[in-house]
């Protein structure tokens, strides 16, 4: 971790920031983190989470759902959260 900011987090993909999470949480629940660098590493953490958050939340509002005719037969398509 040591020269890592969280500005590179904002570049990063689902997939990176995901796994560089996974890592930070490996490492937190061992325990045997210094204080000051468990401190540095949530911290990222958060950052990384975020960025997930905000990635997954893009892809969601492109997700549509397939609109089905009285049939059954697909007439379209519509925001998978219509209101």
């Amino acid at each position: 971790m040591a020269g890592e900011t969280n500005e590179d987090v904002k570049a990063m993909s689902f997939e990176q920031a995901l796994e560089a999470l996974e890592r930070i949480v490996d490492d937190l629940e061992r325990g045997d983190v210094p204080l000051d660098q468990s401190i540095r590493i949530y911290e990222r953490g958060e950052a990384l989470k975020s960025r997930c958050d905000r990635l997954l939340k893009a892809a969601e509002d492109k997700v549509e759902k397939i609109r089905l005719s009285r049939d059954g037969k697909p007439a379209g398509t519509e925001p998978l959260d219509a209101d």
